[in-house]
């Protein structure tokens, strides 16, 4: 598997973004809030992929982050949710507020997702409701970012989880970080910031 891209930013459509890795135009199929942390075009990209095998078809998938990509890969286990529509409803819905909506039962706002339907909307719920409130948040991949959002943020914790901590203690150290306004300058130096915070935690 296709597991994360590096390369340089081509294009971006509503859907998709062309990326050039090695002198090949990748072609990644995003959510709408994944083509909005990417930078303006010529800039360089790092995200989490998914590539989805078919008989007659490669598609490449990418995410904001891998709590995008988690959340993705909880909707495509379920029943009639293809990779499609789990874009189109990670398009409709931040990855913390889908936890939030299935939680609380709350088809209508699942519904206002294109297409979306009733019964698919309680089938969402049903199958994962359980997950969400029965497992810890780092074992799900679901994590309120809302007020950690920024791609400094993203990208350091997704550093450290590929060092091998756990992403709740990446987090925690990223979050002691920016409440002592020391969450920026180059990423390495955030870095080893943050690998200083995690020897305490």
């Amino acid at each position: 598997m296709i597991d994360q891209v590096n390369g340089i930013l081509l294009n971006k459509k509503d859907s998709y973004a062309i990326i050039m890795v090695g002198g090949l135009g990748l072609r990644v199929n995003m959510s709408v809030y994944g083509l909005q942390t990417l930078p303006n075009e010529g800039g360089e990209v790092q995200i989490s992929t998914y590539l989805h095998v078919r008989e007659d078809i490669l598609d490449l998938y990418g995410f904001s982050d891998v709590v995008e990509r988690n959340t993705f890969h909880l909707l495509t286990s379920i029943s009639g949710i293809g990779p499609k529509l789990a874009l189109t409803i990670l398009s409709g819905i931040q990855p913390s507020k889908l936890k939030n909506r299935v939680v609380n039962g709350d088809v209508a706002a699942l519904t206002s997702v294109q297409g979306v339907g009733n019964k698919t909307a309680k089938r969402i719920i049903i199958e994962l409701k359980e997950k969400f409130t029965k497992s810890d948040d780092s074992s799900i991949g679901i994590n309120d970012l809302d007020i950690s959002d920024t791609k400094i943020f993203k990208d350091a914790v997704n550093a450290l989880e590929s060092l091998g901590y756990k992403k709740m203690h990446a987090i925690n150290a990223c979050k002691k970080l920016q409440k002592n306004d020391e969450l920026n300058g180059e990423l390495e130096s955030v870095i080893k910031k943050a690998l200083k915070l995690l020897v305490s935690l």
